[in-house]
């Protein structure tokens, strides 16, 4: 059974924002939102959504909420939450924006996805994720899942102490290993998107 309070709607004067809490199960969040709507679905209906804010949704899983609440319950979705039928802005902080610092190794199974640049003061063991519209920066090893600029800015980075992902992507590009014999820096490495293709080398303070 979902948890009481599992999500929240906030409201404000300009619309409703909806926070949900950190859950693994996307199918649980979708059936807790259903019984919440219908609960109180008179009171919601034709509301203004401002936002869908869970920090382990992905963009397609809110965009399946978003859909949900405008055809089945009449909710008006702005413009920047996914769904409405409108492309998404490019996060564009990559060099000074909003940052979430997650302290501690992010384990199988968890995941973090976030609207502006992740930093992980630990490793990411394989079998975890993280996902983030700006930059991707681990203080250990990456060995899992890393997704930096997921929402479209190629500019984006991965650095980390010690690069051995699962996969790695930047915006819609994925990695591929350096050319040739290379020999594991003993510093952070970083993968960028250099001619359309995301290359892996050592990561250099001037660059």
């Amino acid at each position: 059974m979902p948890q009481e309070n599992t999500i929240e709607f906030k409201g404000t004067k300009k619309g409703i924002y909806i926070l949900i809490k950190e859950l693994k199960d996307f199918e649980t969040i979708k059936e807790e939102m259903i019984r919440r709507l219908e609960e109180t679905k008179t009171f919601f209906k034709g509301a203004k959504i401002l936002d869908i804010q869970c920090d382990t949704l992905s963009s397609q899983e809110k965009e399946q909420l978003s859909v949900l609440m405008k055809e089945r319950y009449q909710m008006e979705i702005q413009t920047e939450v996914l769904g409405s039928g409108q492309v998404p802005r490019i996060f564009q902080g990559i060099h000074e924006g909003i940052t979430k610092f997650h302290g501690g190794t992010l384990r199988s199974g968890q995941k973090i996805n976030y609207e502006g640049n992740v930093v992980i003061v630990g490793d990411v063991n394989p079998g975890a994720e993280v996902v983030a519209q700006g930059n991707i920066i681990v203080m250990g090893n990456l060995r899992g899942i890393a997704h930096a600029g997921s929402n479209g800015n190629q500019e984006a980075f991965v650095v980390a102490y010690h690069l051995d992902p699962t996969q790695l992507r930047i915006a819609d590009l994925i990695a591929r290993a350096p050319d040739g014999a290379y020999e594991k820096p003993k510093g952070p490495e970083m993968a960028r998107i250099i001619d359309r293709v995301v290359l892996i080398e050592p990561y250099l303070l001037r660059r």
